[in-house]
This record gives structure tokens, sequence and C-alpha cells, in this order.
């Protein structure tokens, strides 16, 4: 079966020079249901392997108002239905009401990063006037998966076999104005899933907890000195680790509707450590080093101890309009550039005895989302998988393997001219080692002009991929993905055999 399901009118003017509607971030149209019976198969399917892979993708569709910034398009999800050897591919944009206004309207309607103060109506998120796009993360919680843009974003659902959008969570949506941050996380063994968000009023941040039966339990504010621009949140069995970090808008600036994002070396990292169920009245600050942090690998319990690993930005780098006689377009590509504000995989331990931070780092390589095992979320880890990168540009070349307890590294490039999006780990049924399975990514390559669906061995990556699923057409470079067991399609099932023993 090949299906066009539907296809979009693509208004993007010919001659944009953006380079980010171009070359491997240009802008996919159709929407395809396809399968293996039709979809070229390089190597074997494993037929232990039985879940959804999910990627998310920035896809504009309207020429721009103002300056197009590559994480302003609309969201498209693209998943990959494993089971019994065989796969089905589907791509669908969330229809999000931005979506369908601007397809009614035939035009955008909202600007997006690089000029908010170009917005004729009101938006959602932190800066309140962009298009809630859902294009960044997406996740799987109670049996349907959440879409959001990483500044805070309805919570948008959709059926994981179909990628039919539900709309905002029925349930919880309304109760949480300030709306849903990316990088949300889910307990394998209770089901919960814990969220934050950061609207630019106090208390400047709030925390919640949905539970496995898709009910707001717990929804606290977290008063922070002022606006701030967090990107991720970590948990462990029994404590939730939210992020204060000296790179936020200017707050002289900021009272004048002016947002310049700066980054304030003088201000320690703070990171806030708070139970579970707690709320501003138990949380517990510890100051680290001064950076950012994008993405973290896992957290968990270590005796008296948090131990948090992410990639640490030591020194974000701001490129200013015009910066060494470039123009915008190469602003932003200097700013997403890793290796000009390079991330390094990091370790911080959070003592609560004592109070004491200690820090140490893990590599001196540039790396970037960082992901495990779904099972050993907040638990005791060894194994993480992060993002190469090609130098001077927003592009992933290739995987990085740590193994955190020998100390040994594996990578896999995929070669001149191929990009992949961030791996997921997606673990064989009946799996008994944390990389007793695989790891799947997806890649655009330039050269054959085609996207592919890696599928490798998750204990060695190095070898290359045990199965290629060639897709219908090159689809655009996206960032975020996430896996979905088998057993977690239809709801928070999951296998207590599957999740390691406290």
């Amino acid at each position: 079966m090949l299906e066009v399901f539907n296809t979009v009118q693509l208004t993007i003017a010919p001659g944009n020079d953006n380079p980010f509607l171009h070359g491997p971030f240009e802008p996919n149209a159709r929407e395809y249901t396809a399968d293996t019976d039709t979809l070229k198969v390089i190597g074997e399917i494993p037929k232990d392997l039985h879940g959804i892979f999910v990627r998310n993708t920035h896809n504009q569709v309207h020429e721009s108002i103002g300056v197009y910034h590559p994480f302003d398009g609309d969201g498209m999800l693209h998943a990959v239905h494993f089971e019994n050897g065989r796969a089905t591919y589907r791509n669908r944009f969330v229809r999000t009401t931005g979506f369908l206004a601007e397809q009614a309207a035939g035009r955008s309607l909202w600007p997006g990063l690089m000029a908010p103060q170009l917005a004729a109506r009101r938006g959602w998120g932190a800066i309140g006037a962009m298009k809630d796009n859902a294009g960044t993360d997406v996740l799987c919680h109670t049996g349907k998966l959440i879409s959001v843009m990483s500044q805070g974003s309805e919570p948008w659902r959709l059926d994981p076999i179909t990628l039919e959008t539900l709309g905002p969570d029925q349930n919880w949506a309304r109760k949480v104005p300030d709306g849903l941050s990316s990088h949300f996380k889910v307990d394998p063994e209770t089901g919960e899933m814990m969220f934050f968000n950061y609207p630019e009023h106090w208390p400047y941040m709030h925390y919640g907890i949905i539970d496995r039966n898709n009910q707001l339990t717990h929804y606290v504010p977290i008063e922070l000195p002022g606006p701030r621009w967090p990107h991720d949140l970590g948990i462990t069995r029994n404590y939730t680790i939210l992020h204060d970090l000296p790179h936020f808008f200017d707050p002289e600036a900021l009272k004048r509707g002016e947002r310049k994002l700066g980054f304030y070396p003088d201000m320690p990292a703070r990171f806030g450590v708070v139970p579970r169920h707690g709320g501003n009245d138990q949380i517990r600050w510890f100051e680290a080093s001064s950076c950012f942090i994008l993405h973290i690998s896992n957290c968990y319990e270590d005796g008296d101890e948090i131990v948090m690993d992410g990639c640490i930005m030591p020194k974000p780098f701001v490129a200013p309009v015009g910066y060494e006689g470039k123009d915008i377009y190469e602003r932003i590509r200097s700013r997403l550039d890793k290796h000009n504000n390079k991330t390094m995989m990091h370790r911080w331990r959070f003592n609560l005895k004592t109070g004491k931070t200690s820090e140490q780092y893990i590599d001196d390589e540039v790396t970037e989302f960082p992901v495990c095992s779904n099972d050993y979320v907040g638990r005791p880890y060894r194994y993480s998988y992060n993002i190469l990168y090609k130098k001077g540009d927003w592009l992933f070349s290739g995987l990085k393997r740590y193994d955190l307890l020998t100390g040994q590294t594996m990578r896999y490039e995929y070669g001149e001219g191929r990009y992949g999006s961030e791996p997921q780990v997606a673990r064989r049924i009946g799996a008994k080692a944390e990389d007793d399975g695989y790891v799947i990514v997806m890649v655009a390559d330039m050269n054959a002009n085609r996207s592919e669906v890696l599928v490798l061995d998750a204990a060695n990556i190095s070898a290359g991929p045990v199965a290629t699923i060639v897709l219908p057409e090159r689809m655009c470079c996206g960032t975020h993905a996430c896996w979905v067991e088998g057993d977690r399609i239809h709801g928070e099932a999951r296998a207590l055999e599957a999740i390691p023993a406290a």
C-alpha cells in the first residue's frame, strides 16, 4: 500500500533564499500512508521489534511574516509502526488551531521567533506572539501522542497509529492556562507524566503531574527571580529537577516589550530538586557552574545524591545581527551551530544531605540530544546515545554511544550529505539488558534525494543498520523523536519485568 493521504498547497515564494527552507530543510506538502509491501527495505526488520517510532518536524507551509527561523514551521509527525517484522509509515501535519486558520487564510497569520513584534494576533507560549506550531517535542502518554512547541503550547493529542489530530487534551488542557513546555517525562513504572511551563508573568514557572489515567493530579507554582528560558527537566523515582539558568531575556528590554536573549556568566546555574508531589515550599535549590542546558540524558538517585547527566553549554554564544559582517541567515546558523555553542556530556551531583553540588565533564566532544531507554528514565542507567553535529551547520551527522560505566564510546556516522534526527532506543521484546534492542533514527540522504529510517543494534551501533526502510520521498530534517513500546500504544501498561529494579 502506498497512498497519498493529503496534499497541502505550499505558498513559499519561489525566490525565497532562506537556507532553512531549502536542501535538507525543504518542506513537504504530501502526507503518506505506506507499508513495507511498497517501501524498499534493505536488510531485514527484526521480528522482536514492536512499537512506534515517531519524529517531529518543523515543516513550513506559507511564506513567513518576517525572517523564517527553522523552529517556526508547522509540526509534522513521521511515524513508523513496527510489528512482526513489518512496518507501516505515516506522516501527518499536527492540525493545530494555527495550522487550520492559516490553511483557511491561505497565508501566514503569525510571525516567528525572529519577529514577534510583527504579531497582529494573540499567540501562545512564553512570548505570546507566535503560532502554537506543535513542531518541537513529541511523546506518548496514556495511549495518545502529545506534540508541543518548546516555549509553551497546548497539549496537542494525536492517535499514535493513525496520527489523527484529536485536539488539545480534553481532560486537563484548560486547567493549565500557561500551556505545556517541551521535555515532559514519563515514569515507566507509575505511568505519571511530569511537566513544566515558564510564562513571562509571576511565578515564572509551574510544575505539574498527569497520572496514568490522564488526570491532572498536581499543578503548583514555582517561584523564580524573573522570566527565564529553561528547556528541560529531569525526574528520578522520587524527585523532579527543574532548571533556572543564567540565559534569558534582558529584564530591562523586556519591560519595553523587547526580547534580547543574553547569557549572564556571573550568575550561577540553579537546579531545583523537588519531591515528585511537592511544591515551592519543599524545593531545594542547588547552585552550579554558570551554563545553559538544552537537553539532559537522564537523572537518578544514588544514595544521598541526585545524579543528572546532560549536555552542558558553558558559554552560550548569541550572535548579534550583522555578526562579523554576516547576514541574518548566518546569524541564525552561527547561533544553532553547536561548535560555536559547544555542548558536551556532563554530570552534576546534588547532595541532599550536605546541599553541595559537584560536577564533572564526561566528554569534550560536541554532542547533543542525549537519550536513554524509556525503561531506565529516572533510574540508574548505563548508556546514553547522543547526536554528532556537522560543523558550521544545524545538521546531525551521526551518533555516539556512551558507556557511563566503563567510559568507553562507540559511534556511527551517516556519511557525507546524510543527516539524521534525534535517535530513540527500542528494546526488543523480552529484553534483559539495557542495550538489548535497537536504536532507530530517521536520515535524510541528500545524495540519493531520499529519506530512510535506520534500525541499528543498540549494543553495536558501529556495525551500521540491520535494516533500512526507504520512505516515499525525502522528508524535511527534524529534531525530537519518541519511541512507543508495543504495550504502551493503547495506555500506560508497560511490562513491569522490562523496568529495572530500584
